[in-house]
């Protein structure tokens, strides 16, 4: 099922770049893999999915070992700043960056371990207080301020828009973090590449795709609904 469901999402994303004029190659797909078994993982992995993401720093590093090595892990959820010794060296990218304390912290474990950290900052286009996320009136000046530290490179901006039956609701929000995409690339800060637009989950990454997400996260549509025991 993982198999024709990922072949699913495959042929919605390429029909969302060809309506939008756009190279299939432009965009990633991290399939969201939380709360899943290493199995349904391991499936996903055979039938080609190559970049997974986790919101939980423990299910995160549990599963990290137990799979193949190429996998490019992606946290997504909220990180808290006494868990980002755990994961630094281990994700390919941090997509959930929101505060200059928790930067500055991913910066400190980085120069500790000699690597390099990509992040993205969240950004809380629609303003919902339930969601983490800088605003995208303070995003510019965090950027900057990040942009400063050592051993971290911003690669671009993520978001999580509102649940919603209709995706077309969101394509205002899409567009306004592309927009602020735009305006902070032509800021030409150093240590600053705004290539990343991670935007687009299951239920509306066909939108998203049609207004410049480069990385979209699916997690249902892959693996199907979420289970809500064990490790959630």
């Amino acid at each position: 099922m993982i198999r024709e469901n990922l072949s699913a999402v495959e042929e919605k994303i390429a029909n969302a770049c060809r309506k939008a004029g756009r190279n299939r190659g432009e965009v990633t797909l991290v399939a969201v893999s939380k709360t899943k078994p290493l199995s349904d993982l391991r499936e996903a992995y055979e039938a080609g999915a190559k970049d997974f993401g986790e919101n939980k720093v423990q299910e995160l590093t549990d599963k990290i070992p137990e799979l193949p090595s190429d996998i490019r892990w992606h946290m997504i959820g909220h990180l808290q700043r006494n868990k980002v010794k755990y994961i630094v060296g281990k994700v390919s990218m941090i997509h959930s960056v929101d505060s200059f304390r928790l930067a500055e912290e991913i910066s400190r474990e980085a120069v500790r371990k000699d690597t390099t950290v990509e992040i993205l900052i969240e950004v809380n286009v629609a303003g919902e207080e339930s969601k983490y996320g800088v605003s995208p009136e303070d995003a510019p000046e965090l950027v900057e301020k990040i942009a400063s530290l050592p051993a971290i490179k911003i690669q671009g901006l993520m978001t999580i828009a509102p649940f919603t039956e209709n995706p077309e609701e969101n394509r205002p929000f899409f567009r306004k973090l592309k927009q602020l995409c735009v305006d902070i690339e032509r800021k030409n800060i150093d240590n600053v590449n705004m290539s990343v637009l991670s935007m687009g989950m299951t239920g509306d990454y066909s939108v998203a795709i049609e207004e410049g997400a480069t990385c979209v996260r699916v997690g249902t549509g892959i693996f199907g609904e979420r289970q809500l025991h064990g490790c959630s």
